[in-house]
């Protein structure tokens, strides 16, 4: 049971397409104007986590919000994620409305019992008395030979529990959209974020925006495949979809932008169309979210399938360190590549 969805105050939902003279910011950019401008609309929303107000946060997303909000609202916490964590249990149960930063998810492992035993079970548990509207931030997935105890993708384990929601945003203009939802919800949010992306540059509009959950994007058009991915691998599906495209082979390409809530139904859409699906995710492949994606499609459009669906997930293996064999490692478009011409033979 999860509370009913509801953003109280929120402005209708709005996609912006790019425009003439549109800004173009960072990654992180985005993420600090997200929370900057949520914060200023509710004084119940503080930041915790390590390093995000002396030092303006590991990776400055933090930058400068220590001097608007103060210690009060941005606070340092001790390298203590089980800790923090509960902190933030107790104070989201008494109504305040807590930002945790996880310097990186593979940390998270540690506050389990907090994050995956209590939070997502609260408003259960209690008959509806409480919940925990807490989101969750930070890294996710290999950031660039970290090693493997710091490169976990959590969302396949995460997203086997019910009670919470789960945002993997792929670009800037997303990032903030779906980080101003987060911000607004009644439930728990993990909000998945990729180090490696967090300079990149996008049209990210002044105008406040808003990206409910559970709504693909349509990033790449085409016919003869349906490629299904979320967060970092999307780019690597827009680079397959590219080379694919100059030689006449046209892919749609869906970003998930959300797997709890899952749009399923634009995969089946999309599927009935290509009569053909290719799920990448980042992900080890047992019980991974492509395993999930790909039941999904046999148990609702099987007859419109002309090949087995295919899938590609990173290998079945601790994250290695060396760069090259980091990237053999992770999804990429020579093997989103090889598993369009798989399907397509």
């Amino acid at each position: 049971m999860t509370a009913a969805l509801a953003y109280p105050g929120l402005p209708e939902f709005k996609t912006l397409p790019p425009r003439e003279g549109d800004r173009h910011i960072q990654f992180r950019e985005a993420l600090r104007e997200a929370m900057s401008e949520e914060m200023r609309r509710d004084d119940r929303m503080f930041l915790l986590g390590e390093e995000v107000a002396q030092y303006n946060g590991a990776y400055k997303i933090s930058q400068g919000m220590l001097d608007e909000f103060g210690p009060l609202r941005i606070i340092d916490a001790p390298i203590s994620e089980n800790g923090f964590a509960g902190l933030a249990v107790g104070a989201a149960m008494y109504g305040l409305k807590p930002i945790i930063e996880f310097m990186s998810w593979s940390f998270s492992l540690v506050a389990a019992d907090q994050i995956l035993n209590n939070v997502p079970k609260m408003l259960y548990m209690s008959g509806g008395q409480w919940g925990c509207p807490i989101v969750f931030r930070g890294n996710d997935g290999a950031g660039g030979q970290l090693g493997s105890t710091h490169s976990w993708c959590v969302e396949g384990l995460y997203s086997n529990v019910p009670g919470m929601k789960i945002a993997i945003p792929s670009n800037p203009y997303d990032a903030k959209g779906l980080l101003k939802t987060a911000l607004r919800e009644l439930d728990p949010v993990f909000f998945l974020e990729s180090e490696r992306m967090l300079g990149d540059k996008a049209h990210v509009p002044a105008e406040e925006y808003y990206i409910p959950f559970g709504q693909a994007r349509l990033a790449h058009e085409g016919d003869a495949c349906t490629l299904v991915s979320f967060g970092r691998p999307v780019n690597f599906c827009l680079e397959a979809a590219a080379i694919l495209a100059a030689e006449g082979i046209m892919v749609d390409v869906l970003d998930m932008r959300t797997i709890r809530p899952l749009d399923i139904d634009s995969i089946i859409k999309s599927v009935q169309k290509t009569n053909r699906v290719v799920v990448v995710d980042q992900c080890w492949p047992f019980a991974s979210v492509a395993s999930e994606v790909i039941t999904q499609v046999c148990e609702r459009c099987f007859d419109y399938l002309d090949c087995p669906p295919v899938r590609v997930n990173t290998e079945d293996v601790p994250t290695p360190y060396a760069k090259g064999l980091e990237y053999a490692y992770l999804p990429n478009k020579e093997k989103i590549i090889a598993a369009v011409r798989k399907v397509l033979a």
